[in-house]
Protein backbone atom coordinates (compact mmCIF):
# COMPACT_ATOMS: atom_id res chain seq x y z
CA UNK A 1 0.00 0.00 0.00
CA UNK A 2 1.28 3.46 -0.87
CA UNK A 3 0.02 6.80 0.45
CA UNK A 4 0.87 9.97 -1.45
CA UNK A 5 0.13 13.40 0.01
CA UNK A 6 -0.85 15.83 -2.75
CA UNK A 7 -2.07 19.01 -1.07
CA UNK A 8 -2.56 20.70 2.31
CA UNK A 9 -5.15 23.33 3.17
CA UNK A 10 -3.36 26.57 4.19
CA UNK A 11 -5.79 27.39 7.04
CA UNK A 12 -6.35 23.96 8.60
CA UNK A 13 -4.79 20.50 8.82
CA UNK A 14 -6.94 19.19 5.97
CA UNK A 15 -5.08 17.29 3.29
CA UNK A 16 -5.71 15.53 -0.02
CA UNK A 17 -3.90 12.41 -1.14
CA UNK A 18 -4.12 8.97 -2.70
CA UNK A 19 -3.92 5.47 -1.27
CA UNK A 20 -2.75 2.89 -3.78
CA UNK A 21 -3.79 -0.73 -3.19
CA UNK A 22 -3.68 -3.80 -5.39
CA UNK A 23 -7.43 -3.41 -5.97
CA UNK A 24 -7.21 0.22 -7.04
CA UNK A 25 -6.42 3.76 -5.97
CA UNK A 26 -8.45 5.63 -3.33
CA UNK A 27 -8.63 9.42 -3.43
CA UNK A 28 -8.57 10.96 0.03
CA UNK A 29 -10.30 12.25 2.02
CA UNK A 30 -12.71 9.37 1.48
CA UNK A 31 -15.91 8.01 2.99
CA UNK A 32 -16.25 4.22 3.07
CA UNK A 33 -19.76 2.69 2.92
CA UNK A 34 -20.26 0.03 5.58
CA UNK A 35 -20.93 -3.47 4.24
CA UNK A 36 -20.96 -5.30 7.58
CA UNK A 37 -21.96 -8.75 6.32
CA UNK A 38 -20.44 -8.37 2.87
CA UNK A 39 -23.21 -6.10 1.59
CA UNK A 40 -24.09 -2.45 1.96
CA UNK A 41 -27.70 -2.73 3.09
CA UNK A 42 -30.32 -2.11 0.37
CA UNK A 43 -27.67 -1.09 -2.19
CA UNK A 44 -26.61 -3.16 -5.20
CA UNK A 45 -22.87 -3.55 -5.88
CA UNK A 46 -23.45 -2.08 -9.35
CA UNK A 47 -25.05 1.04 -7.86
CA UNK A 48 -22.21 1.45 -5.35
CA UNK A 49 -19.75 1.59 -8.23
CA UNK A 50 -21.70 3.53 -10.82
CA UNK A 51 -24.00 5.83 -8.89
CA UNK A 52 -22.55 6.52 -5.45
CA UNK A 53 -18.98 6.39 -6.85
CA UNK A 54 -17.73 4.42 -3.85
CA UNK A 55 -14.01 3.66 -4.00
CA UNK A 56 -13.71 1.32 -1.00
CA UNK A 57 -16.20 -0.50 1.24
CA UNK A 58 -16.03 -2.16 4.66
CA UNK A 59 -16.63 -5.69 5.79
CA UNK A 60 -16.72 -6.86 9.40
CA UNK A 61 -14.60 -9.65 10.82
CA UNK A 62 -17.04 -10.60 13.59
CA UNK A 63 -20.12 -10.84 11.37
CA UNK A 64 -18.42 -12.55 8.42
CA UNK A 65 -16.71 -15.04 10.74
CA UNK A 66 -20.08 -16.08 12.16
CA UNK A 67 -22.00 -15.97 8.87
CA UNK A 68 -21.40 -17.19 6.19
CA UNK A 69 -18.22 -18.42 7.90
CA UNK A 70 -14.60 -18.70 6.90
CA UNK A 71 -14.98 -21.97 4.99
CA UNK A 72 -17.44 -20.42 2.54
CA UNK A 73 -15.45 -17.19 2.10
CA UNK A 74 -12.20 -19.11 1.70
CA UNK A 75 -13.65 -21.46 -0.91
CA UNK A 76 -15.05 -18.47 -2.79
CA UNK A 77 -11.54 -17.02 -3.00
CA UNK A 78 -12.05 -14.21 -0.48
CA UNK A 79 -14.66 -11.54 0.03
CA UNK A 80 -13.92 -9.75 -3.27
CA UNK A 81 -14.86 -12.89 -5.20
CA UNK A 82 -17.73 -13.77 -2.86
CA UNK A 83 -19.60 -10.46 -3.15
CA UNK A 84 -18.37 -9.29 -6.56
CA UNK A 85 -16.72 -6.07 -5.35
CA UNK A 86 -13.42 -5.68 -7.22
CA UNK A 87 -12.24 -2.46 -5.55
CA UNK A 88 -10.50 -2.11 -2.15
CA UNK A 89 -12.05 -3.53 1.02
CA UNK A 90 -11.26 -2.69 4.65
CA UNK A 91 -12.25 -5.02 7.50
CA UNK A 92 -12.89 -3.97 11.08
CA UNK A 93 -11.26 -6.46 13.44
CA UNK A 94 -14.39 -7.12 15.47
CA UNK A 95 -13.22 -5.13 18.48
CA UNK A 96 -16.22 -2.80 18.32
CA UNK A 97 -18.66 -5.73 18.12
CA UNK A 98 -17.03 -7.33 21.14
CA UNK A 99 -17.48 -3.97 22.91
CA UNK A 100 -21.16 -3.89 21.97
CA UNK A 101 -21.63 -7.45 23.31
CA UNK A 102 -20.55 -6.45 26.82
CA UNK A 103 -23.21 -8.68 28.42
CA UNK A 104 -22.08 -11.69 26.36
CA UNK A 105 -18.28 -11.50 26.50
CA UNK A 106 -15.29 -11.74 28.84
CA UNK A 107 -11.98 -10.04 28.16
CA UNK A 108 -8.80 -11.83 29.17
CA UNK A 109 -5.14 -11.46 28.29
CA UNK A 110 -5.43 -14.20 25.66
CA UNK A 111 -8.35 -12.48 23.92
CA UNK A 112 -12.11 -12.01 24.02
CA UNK A 113 -14.48 -14.86 24.86
CA UNK A 114 -17.96 -14.19 23.52
CA UNK A 115 -21.24 -15.80 22.56
CA UNK A 116 -22.65 -15.49 19.07
CA UNK A 117 -25.60 -13.12 18.80
CA UNK A 118 -27.04 -15.58 16.27
CA UNK A 119 -27.16 -18.88 18.15
CA UNK A 120 -25.40 -18.33 21.49
CA UNK A 121 -22.42 -20.51 20.56
CA UNK A 122 -19.11 -19.81 22.33
CA UNK A 123 -16.12 -18.30 20.50
CA UNK A 124 -12.71 -16.82 21.24
CA UNK A 125 -11.07 -13.96 19.34
CA UNK A 126 -7.35 -13.53 19.92
CA UNK A 127 -5.03 -11.06 18.19
CA UNK A 128 -3.60 -13.99 16.23
CA UNK A 129 -6.96 -15.47 15.20
CA UNK A 130 -8.27 -12.08 14.12
CA UNK A 131 -5.29 -11.70 11.77
CA UNK A 132 -5.94 -15.20 10.40
CA UNK A 133 -9.62 -14.42 9.86
CA UNK A 134 -8.80 -11.21 7.98
CA UNK A 135 -6.26 -13.09 5.86
CA UNK A 136 -9.06 -15.46 4.81
CA UNK A 137 -11.54 -12.64 4.21
CA UNK A 138 -8.86 -11.02 2.06
CA UNK A 139 -9.29 -7.35 2.94
CA UNK A 140 -6.84 -4.89 1.41
CA UNK A 141 -6.69 -3.10 4.78
CA UNK A 142 -6.91 -5.09 8.00
CA UNK A 143 -7.47 -3.66 11.47
CA UNK A 144 -5.61 -4.68 14.63
CA UNK A 145 -7.66 -6.28 17.43
CA UNK A 146 -8.44 -3.81 20.19
CA UNK A 147 -10.85 -3.07 22.99
CA UNK A 148 -13.17 -0.16 22.36
CA UNK A 149 -13.83 1.49 25.72
CA UNK A 150 -17.33 2.79 26.45
CA UNK A 151 -18.20 6.39 27.24
CA UNK A 152 -18.17 7.40 29.96
CA UNK A 153 -15.66 5.16 31.69
CA UNK A 154 -13.38 5.46 34.68
CA UNK A 155 -9.79 6.56 34.10
CA UNK A 156 -8.36 3.37 35.60
CA UNK A 157 -10.48 1.21 33.33
CA UNK A 158 -9.45 3.23 30.26
CA UNK A 159 -5.78 2.98 31.24
CA UNK A 160 -5.88 -0.79 31.75
CA UNK A 161 -7.84 -1.24 28.54
CA UNK A 162 -5.28 0.83 26.67
CA UNK A 163 -2.40 -1.33 27.90
CA UNK A 164 -4.31 -4.45 26.84
CA UNK A 165 -4.94 -2.98 23.38
CA UNK A 166 -1.23 -2.18 23.03
CA UNK A 167 -0.19 -5.70 24.07
CA UNK A 168 -2.72 -7.13 21.63
CA UNK A 169 -1.32 -4.86 18.91
CA UNK A 170 2.19 -6.25 19.37
CA UNK A 171 0.76 -9.74 18.98
CA UNK A 172 -1.21 -8.68 15.89
CA UNK A 173 1.91 -7.23 14.29
CA UNK A 174 3.98 -10.33 15.12
CA UNK A 175 1.39 -12.66 13.58
CA UNK A 176 0.90 -10.38 10.58
CA UNK A 177 4.63 -10.52 9.90
CA UNK A 178 4.83 -14.33 9.98
CA UNK A 179 1.77 -14.90 7.78
CA UNK A 180 1.18 -14.13 4.12
CA UNK A 181 -1.81 -13.06 2.01
CA UNK A 182 -3.82 -15.97 0.62
CA UNK A 183 -5.02 -14.60 -2.71
CA UNK A 184 -1.96 -13.13 -4.40
CA UNK A 185 -2.34 -9.46 -3.47
CA UNK A 186 -0.97 -7.36 -0.62
CA UNK A 187 -2.73 -6.57 2.65
CA UNK A 188 -1.95 -3.72 5.07
CA UNK A 189 -2.47 -3.69 8.85
CA UNK A 190 -3.64 -0.54 10.68
CA UNK A 191 -3.17 -0.18 14.48
CA UNK A 192 -5.90 1.64 16.43
CA UNK A 193 -5.37 4.51 18.88
CA UNK A 194 -7.52 4.21 22.02
CA UNK A 195 -7.58 6.05 25.34
CA UNK A 196 -11.21 7.15 25.71
CA UNK A 197 -11.49 10.92 26.26
CA UNK A 198 -8.44 11.27 28.51
CA UNK A 199 -5.81 13.52 26.95
CA UNK A 200 -2.79 11.80 28.52
CA UNK A 201 -4.02 8.33 27.49
CA UNK A 202 -4.76 9.43 23.94
CA UNK A 203 -1.33 11.01 23.71
CA UNK A 204 0.33 7.88 25.09
CA UNK A 205 -1.56 5.63 22.69
CA UNK A 206 -0.90 7.84 19.65
CA UNK A 207 2.83 7.87 20.43
CA UNK A 208 2.87 4.08 20.85
CA UNK A 209 1.00 3.53 17.58
CA UNK A 210 3.20 6.05 15.74
CA UNK A 211 6.30 4.15 16.89
CA UNK A 212 5.11 1.05 15.00
CA UNK A 213 5.23 2.99 11.74
CA UNK A 214 2.48 0.93 10.15
CA UNK A 215 1.19 1.56 6.63
CA UNK A 216 -1.72 3.51 8.08
CA UNK A 217 -3.26 4.29 11.47
CA UNK A 218 -6.76 4.43 12.91
CA UNK A 219 -8.43 6.31 15.74
CA UNK A 220 -11.03 4.27 17.61
CA UNK A 221 -13.20 4.64 20.67
CA UNK A 222 -14.82 7.91 19.55
CA UNK A 223 -18.37 8.58 18.39
CA UNK A 224 -19.55 6.29 21.21
CA UNK A 225 -21.64 8.88 23.03
CA UNK A 226 -19.15 11.58 23.96
CA UNK A 227 -19.91 15.25 23.07
CA UNK A 228 -18.84 16.21 19.56
CA UNK A 229 -16.49 18.86 20.90
CA UNK A 230 -14.65 16.19 22.89
CA UNK A 231 -14.38 13.98 19.81
CA UNK A 232 -12.91 16.87 17.82
CA UNK A 233 -10.42 17.62 20.62
CA UNK A 234 -9.22 14.00 20.77
CA UNK A 235 -9.01 13.76 16.98
CA UNK A 236 -6.94 16.93 16.64
CA UNK A 237 -4.62 15.82 19.44
CA UNK A 238 -4.00 12.40 17.89
CA UNK A 239 -3.58 13.73 14.34
CA UNK A 240 -0.82 15.98 15.64
CA UNK A 241 1.13 12.91 16.77
CA UNK A 242 0.47 10.26 14.11
CA UNK A 243 2.86 10.22 11.11
CA UNK A 244 1.98 12.79 8.47
CA UNK A 245 3.05 10.53 5.62
CA UNK A 246 0.57 7.75 6.48
CA UNK A 247 -3.23 7.77 6.12
CA UNK A 248 -5.36 8.40 9.21
CA UNK A 249 -8.71 6.67 9.66
CA UNK A 250 -11.35 7.93 12.13
CA UNK A 251 -13.52 4.90 12.83
CA UNK A 252 -17.31 5.03 12.92
CA UNK A 253 -17.65 8.75 12.20
CA UNK A 254 -20.16 10.17 11.50
CA UNK A 255 -22.54 12.96 10.52
CA UNK A 256 -21.65 15.17 7.53
CA UNK A 257 -20.58 17.90 9.96
CA UNK A 258 -18.43 15.42 11.92
CA UNK A 259 -16.72 14.42 8.70
CA UNK A 260 -15.91 17.99 7.65
CA UNK A 261 -14.52 18.75 11.11
CA UNK A 262 -12.51 15.52 10.98
CA UNK A 263 -11.07 16.46 7.60
CA UNK A 264 -10.08 19.84 9.01
CA UNK A 265 -8.12 18.02 11.75
CA UNK A 266 -6.20 15.89 9.26
CA UNK A 267 -8.31 12.74 8.90
CA UNK A 268 -8.19 10.93 5.55
CA UNK A 269 -10.67 8.06 5.93
CA UNK A 270 -14.16 7.74 7.46
CA UNK A 271 -16.89 5.14 7.78
CA UNK A 272 -20.34 5.15 9.33
CA UNK A 273 -23.65 3.30 9.04
CA UNK A 274 -25.52 6.60 9.24
CA UNK A 275 -26.14 7.19 5.51
CA UNK A 276 -27.82 3.82 5.02
CA UNK A 277 -29.39 3.41 8.47
CA UNK A 278 -30.89 6.89 8.46
CA UNK A 279 -31.88 6.49 4.83
CA UNK A 280 -33.85 3.33 5.61
CA UNK A 281 -35.75 5.34 8.22
CA UNK A 282 -36.55 8.22 5.89
CA UNK A 283 -33.86 10.76 6.83
CA UNK A 284 -32.02 12.16 3.83
CA UNK A 285 -28.93 14.35 3.80
CA UNK A 286 -28.72 17.11 1.21
CA UNK A 287 -26.52 20.09 0.43
CA UNK A 288 -29.15 22.37 2.01
CA UNK A 289 -29.83 20.33 5.17
CA UNK A 290 -31.63 17.15 6.27
CA UNK A 291 -35.06 15.97 5.23
CA UNK A 292 -37.54 13.67 6.99
CA UNK A 293 -39.24 12.12 3.97
CA UNK A 294 -42.19 10.88 6.01
CA UNK A 295 -43.32 14.44 6.80
CA UNK A 296 -46.58 15.48 5.17
CA UNK A 297 -44.99 18.74 3.96
CA UNK A 298 -43.40 16.75 1.10
CA UNK A 299 -46.73 15.20 0.01
CA UNK A 300 -47.11 17.41 -3.05
CA UNK A 301 -43.54 18.71 -3.42
CA UNK A 302 -42.45 17.60 -6.88
CA UNK A 303 -38.98 19.13 -6.69
CA UNK A 304 -35.82 16.93 -6.66
CA UNK A 305 -34.59 15.49 -3.36
CA UNK A 306 -31.50 17.70 -3.51
CA UNK A 307 -32.19 20.73 -5.67
CA UNK A 308 -28.48 21.23 -6.26
CA UNK A 309 -28.37 17.88 -8.01
CA UNK A 310 -25.75 15.99 -5.99
CA UNK A 311 -27.22 12.51 -6.45
CA UNK A 312 -28.29 10.53 -9.47
CA UNK A 313 -31.72 9.96 -7.93
CA UNK A 314 -32.56 13.68 -7.96
CA UNK A 315 -33.31 13.78 -11.66
CA UNK A 316 -35.56 10.74 -11.42
CA UNK A 317 -37.46 10.97 -8.16
CA UNK A 318 -39.25 13.87 -6.48
CA UNK A 319 -39.75 14.43 -2.76
CA UNK A 320 -43.44 13.67 -3.20
CA UNK A 321 -42.75 10.34 -4.89
CA UNK A 322 -40.19 9.23 -2.32
CA UNK A 323 -42.55 10.17 0.51
CA UNK A 324 -45.27 8.14 -1.18
CA UNK A 325 -42.95 5.11 -1.27
CA UNK A 326 -42.11 5.43 2.43
CA UNK A 327 -45.72 5.91 3.51
CA UNK A 328 -46.72 2.93 1.36
CA UNK A 329 -44.02 0.71 2.83
CA UNK A 330 -42.46 0.05 -0.58
CA UNK A 331 -39.04 -1.62 -0.59
CA UNK A 332 -37.87 0.88 -3.18
CA UNK A 333 -38.00 3.70 -0.59
CA UNK A 334 -35.03 2.59 1.57
CA UNK A 335 -33.12 1.64 -1.57
CA UNK A 336 -33.44 5.11 -3.10
CA UNK A 337 -32.81 6.86 0.23
CA UNK A 338 -29.74 4.77 1.10
CA UNK A 339 -28.17 5.28 -2.31
CA UNK A 340 -28.93 9.00 -2.24
CA UNK A 341 -27.28 9.39 1.18
CA UNK A 342 -24.20 7.44 0.14
CA UNK A 343 -23.90 9.50 -3.04
CA UNK A 344 -24.23 12.66 -0.98
CA UNK A 345 -21.53 11.61 1.51
CA UNK A 346 -19.18 10.73 -1.33
CA UNK A 347 -19.96 14.02 -3.08
CA UNK A 348 -19.15 15.80 0.20
CA UNK A 349 -15.69 14.27 0.60
CA UNK A 350 -14.95 14.62 -3.11
CA UNK A 351 -15.81 18.31 -2.97
CA UNK A 352 -13.75 18.71 0.22
CA UNK A 353 -10.82 17.19 -1.65
CA UNK A 354 -11.26 19.62 -4.53
CA UNK A 355 -11.42 22.58 -2.13
CA UNK A 356 -8.25 21.41 -0.34
CA UNK A 357 -6.40 21.22 -3.65
CA UNK A 358 -7.71 24.68 -4.58
CA UNK A 359 -6.73 26.08 -1.18
CA UNK A 360 -10.26 27.16 -0.24
CA UNK A 361 -11.38 24.30 2.02
CA UNK A 362 -11.73 26.20 5.30
CA UNK A 363 -14.03 28.89 3.92
CA UNK A 364 -16.14 26.32 2.07
CA UNK A 365 -16.34 24.08 5.17
CA UNK A 366 -17.66 26.88 7.38
CA UNK A 367 -20.32 27.78 4.82
CA UNK A 368 -21.25 24.14 4.27
CA UNK A 369 -21.64 23.37 7.97
CA UNK A 370 -24.23 26.13 8.35
CA UNK A 371 -26.34 24.44 5.67
CA UNK A 372 -25.80 20.91 6.92
CA UNK A 373 -27.13 21.80 10.38
CA UNK A 374 -30.49 22.91 8.95
CA UNK A 375 -33.52 20.64 9.25
CA UNK A 376 -35.68 21.34 6.24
Amino acid sequence: MKFTLLANDPKSSARAGTIETDHGTIETPIFMPVGTAGTVKAVHIRDLKEDSKAQIILGNTYHLYLRPGLDIIGRAGGLHKFNGWDKPILTDSGGYQVYSLSAQRKLKEEGAHFRSHIDGSKHLFTPESVIEIQRIIGADIMMAFDECTPYPCEYDYAAKSLELTHRWLDRCISHFEVTTPKYGYNQALFPIVQGSTFIDLRKKSAEFIASKYAEGNAIGGLSVGEPHEMMYEMTELVCGILPKDKPRYLMGVGTPVNILEGIASGIDMFDCVMPTRNGRNGMLFTSEGTLNMKNEKWKDDFSPIDENGHSFVDSQYSKAYLRHLFISGEYLAPMIASLHNLAFYLWLVKTARQKIIEGSFSLWKDEMIKKLEVRL
